[in-house]
């Protein structure tokens, strides 16, 4: 018997990326279409949808905020910079993502219930917490039966990765912001935007407001907050491992700087790194790259996930606010700069040995998990 029956089915090339015939064809009609009939108008609508929610969940956290201030104070000891690490920490388990109490950090500083320095440790804390999405999707593919040390080495990368770069962030970025030079930075539409949403939203929060008391409104704010980011990822392009063909370009992932740009550019268009970052699960499984490659990645994954907390900061009007994130951005943009350009190859094989470490038994595991939950709470009760 002889192949013929299957060529007519499938394009030559490797099994792995073999596409449908059929698949093809459309793909090459798909091209020659007028672009208004390529272009997803679902997709467009559905990011112009998500982004008016985004700027009402601000506004209801902001007004909500002040409400909950006393609420707050009487309820959690935030009187420090660790207190608030590791609330944010905490905070960003419970919500399953960073961003949401990152925008939250920024309502506080807002409504005076803590300082700058403060804002800018639950941000870190927040970070901390995202990672651990990673690793929990990591421990699904066990549970599905996948291997141990495949599945979880990218959710401890990950971890390990961004535990370093928020060390070397909390050291410049408070230095930063206790020096005053962020200062002299701003963006001077922000007035001009907070007008038009002010224009926009306040009859939509003052209705809220009409039945909800005041406290309320930030609980609103975040429950929206959370489906917005759930409709960002709706709005990505879907391609899959074919389309994309990954095979082909696999030689790039061996260049940090490609990686590192990567990394960067993708959680920039998704605007979350827990996007960007859970596709290298899938890909490890695959086989399309390994755990020493995606250091660089996860490096610049860590610096554009501020793009959607420097928005917020912009929307909510306050400098200090925009002090915040750009001291966040640059402590760790420099650190990840200082980690490739001076130590990258020793700093490499140091995280693959913690990896390896924490998955070789299951009692280094299980200290490990015990330890990224303890530590948040000796934190927040400092």
């Amino acid at each position: 018997m002889t192949n013929e029956s299957h060529d007519g089915d499938m394009i030559a090339g490797s099994p792995e990326f073999a596409v449908p015939a059929r698949e093809g064809e459309a793909a090459v009609a798909d091209v020659h279409r007028p672009i208004w009939r390529r272009i997803s108008w679902f997709k467009i609508s559905l990011f112009i949808i998500s982004l008016f929610l985004f700027i009402l969940a601000l506004t209801l956290m902001k007004d909500g905020a002040r409400g909950l201030a006393p609420v707050v104070e009487d309820r959690f000891s935030l009187d420090n910079p660790a207190n608030t690490m590791g609330f944010g920490w905490l905070f960003a388990y419970a919500v399953m993502s960073g961003s949401p109490v990152a925008a939250s950090a920024l309502t506080f500083l807002d409504a005076g219930i803590i300082t700058p320095v403060q804002t800018f440790t639950m941000i870190i804390g927040s970070r901390m917490g995202a990672s651990f999405i990673i690793l929990f999707i990591g421990f699904i593919y066990v549970l599905r039966g996948r291997n141990r040390s495949t599945s979880l080495s990218m959710g401890l990368l990950s971890f390990t990765v961004t535990g370093t770069l928020q060390v070397g962030s909390v050291i410049i970025g408070t230095l930063l912001l206790l020096s005053g030079w962020l200062d002299r930075f701003s963006f001077g539409q922000g007035a001009a935007l907070l007008s038009i949403t002010d224009l926009i939203f306040d009859p939509v929060a003052g209705w809220f407001k009409s039945f909800l008391p005041e406290w309320a409104l930030f609980l609103v704010g975040l429950g929206v907050i959370l489906l917005t980011f759930n409709l960002f990822d709706r709005c990505l392009p879907e391609m899959t491992i074919k389309e994309s063909q990954v095979g082909r370009v696999s030689r790039l992932v061996y260049n940090p700087i490609i990686m590192f740009l990567l990394g960067s550019a993708v959680t920039l268009v998704s605007m979350s790194v827990s996007v960007s970052l859970s596709i290298l699960v899938p890909l490890s499984h695959r086989g399309f790259i390994r755990r020493e490659n995606v250091i660089p990645y996860i490096m610049g994954a860590n610096i554009t996930t501020f793009i959607d907390t420097l928005l917020a900061a912009v929307l909510l009007n306050n400098h200090a606010a925009v002090s915040v994130v750009l001291a966040e951005m640059l402590g760790v943009g420099i650190t990840a700069a200082l980690i490739m350009l001076l130590i990258f190859r020793p700093y490499e094989r140091s995280a693959l040995r913690f990896v390896h470490w924490v998955t070789l038994k299951n009692a280094n595991l299980a200290l490990f998990m015990i330890a990224i939950f303890i530590i948040p709470l000796i934190l927040v009760f400092i």
